[in-house]
């Protein structure tokens, strides 16, 4: 006891002696003077110690600092960790949207050690209280700030290497938990914005395997080529051309690719589109990493081919059609965005278009460069069945799974016709039963056309039988008239002929 009572008297009267020097200094020596011991000392202290230590303030000024969300929500990753064992005080937080998803993170005054590529990192988060300015009327306030600590050899790597890592790897994690937007033209000229819940994803889509991963093989290596398109001189975007009946999936197909890749959604309706001009101010506010999306482009609006003008029509019309025909929204306008001047404005784009009818399409919005890859859906396949039972029922195998594939290659039915009926009945057997049933009367409805069809086609070739027959008898009734004709002319040279030979004769002897 009496030695810790003499260590404690010589630690305060060494304090004592260090403020009453640093007092006498800051009394007696000039100004200049004290910065230049104060710095040297400064050098001498980084000189001895090891440990540097970069501060993460929560603002800067007024506005948030970027760098200091970002470390929390990679930190929040960390908390589990092996070496984060042993943390006594844990903050658990969670949001009134997303209650039952709880966030944990740090407590003020705990440290987290975390090692990248071989360097040690330790993580404090500090809180001071700022008072307030009774002047201006501000209260007091807390001040948060994350501080790392490493060796001081770690410093380049962790301003270069470790904190562009954090960055990055927080990025990557809000990509995954944002929720993404669905976006309507209104207005003319204005994107109105709601939020997307649409759940499709590549795994429950009725899809044929190898299709699916062709699509998400060219979407995952498109997101990776920012570096590529920007060598090559090409704006950063891909267009997709999804063309097939209704009820095949394109919808679904979009809301896949959207989830796929954390992309929002731009739904252009371009019948609410008044001028090429408005068409242009609505697609330069898109966000970049988003999905411009113009459904049954073949009918949404009529959209004339660039290099079709009849010249004297132009000449014939007056100069206020002339002016409404500007106004309004062209090929060319659509296009100036899809490969255009105006295709650089923004990056990582997706464009899609989708078509029943693929034939009625101007050429000009389907070659390369516009829609890069064109999407068939088709039918429902058995592999697209069974992907949907699975979907709905959870079940890889069914008694009726034999008939129901035999009956699916004879007739035409779509993804949804097949979905609509498996969600009627939470009983599969019903359920099955139900698409049975379907399948049948589907069957059944093309043989009856079939067979209404067979005597029509029979009288239809009876009819072209008898056209052929009656140009045949045409054609020789006209042949027989001819050799009529023409034996008639012949019969007719002859009379002449004798005439002439009796004329002959009688101017002969005469």
């Amino acid at each position: 006891m009496a030695s810790y009572d003499k260590t404690m008297a010589t630690a305060a009267s060494l304090a004592a002696s260090l403020m009453l020097v640093r007092g006498l200094a800051n009394e007696l020596l000039p100004s200049e003077v004290r910065e230049a011991l104060s710095a040297a000392l400064n050098s001498l202290r980084s000189r001895l110690t090891w440990q540097h230590t970069i501060v993460v303030e929560e603002k800067e000024g007024w506005s948030y600092n970027h760098v200091y969300s970002a470390v929390k929500a990679y930190l929040a990753t960390r908390v589990g960790a092996d070496a984060n064992i042993g943390m006594q005080r844990l903050r658990v937080s969670s949001t009134e949207s997303e209650a039952e998803k709880m966030v944990v993170s740090m407590e003020a005054g705990e440290e987290m050690p975390d090692v990248y590529e071989g360097a040690e990192f330790r993580w404090y988060l500090v809180t001071r209280e700022v008072k307030g300015d009774p002047d201006s009327g501000t209260g007091a306030r807390e001040v948060r700030s994350y501080e790392v600590s490493f060796h001081k050899r770690h410093k380049e790597k962790a301003l270069k290497e470790y904190l562009p890592f954090i960055v990055a790897t927080a990025k990557a994690i809000w990509d995954g938990e944002r929720s993404l937007s669905i976006y309507m033209n209104q207005y003319s000229d204005e994107w109105n914005p709601m939020e997307l819940q649409h759940p499709s994803t590549f795994e429950t889509l009725a899809m044929d395997r190898k299709q699916k991963q062709s699509i998400i093989d060219d979407l995952d290596r498109f997101t990776k080529r920012k570096d590529y398109y920007r060598r090559i001189g090409k704006a950063w975007k891909r267009g997709y051309l999804l063309y097939g009946p209704p009820g095949t999936g394109k919808s679904s197909l979009i809301a896949a690719i959207a989830n796929h890749l954390r992309f929002d959604i731009y739904d252009l309706e371009l019948t609410g589109v008044e001028s090429n001009s408005d068409l242009r101010k609505l697609l330069i506010a898109m966000n970049n990493r988003s999905i411009l999306v113009v459904e049954d482009v073949d009918c949404t609006i009529e959209l004339k081919q660039r290099e079709e003008h009849d010249e004297d029509e132009e000449h014939a019309k007056s100069n206020l059609t002339r002016k409404k025909s500007e106004d309004k929204v062209t090929l060319s306008g659509l296009l100036n965005f899809v490969d255009g001047l105006w295709s650089t404005s923004g990056e990582e784009k997706i464009i899609i278009f989708t078509t029943n009818y693929k034939e009625r399409l101007d050429h000009t919005l389907l070659r390369p460069g516009r829609m890069d890859m064109h999407i068939h859906m088709g039918y429902c396949t058995l592999e697209a069945f069974r992907i949907l039972a699975n979907n709905y029922h959870a079940i890889d195998s069914h008694e009726t799974y034999p008939e129901i594939e035999e009956l699916i290659k004879e007739v035409t039915v779509t993804p949804a016709e097949v979905a609509e009926v498996l969600m009627r009945n939470d009983d599969t057997d019903v359920a099955l039963h139900d698409l049975v049933e379907l399948l049948n009367s589907k069957k059944k409805d093309a043989t009856e056309i079939k067979t209404e069809n067979k005597p029509a086609n029979e009288k239809k070739d009876a009819d072209v039988i008898k056209t052929e027959s009656m140009l045949v008898d045409e054609k020789k009734d006209g042949n027989e008239i001819k050799t009529e004709s023409v034996q008639v002319e012949e019969k007719k040279d002859d009379i002449e002929v004798v005439l002439k030979n009796d004329s002959f004769t009688k101017d002969g002897s005469s």
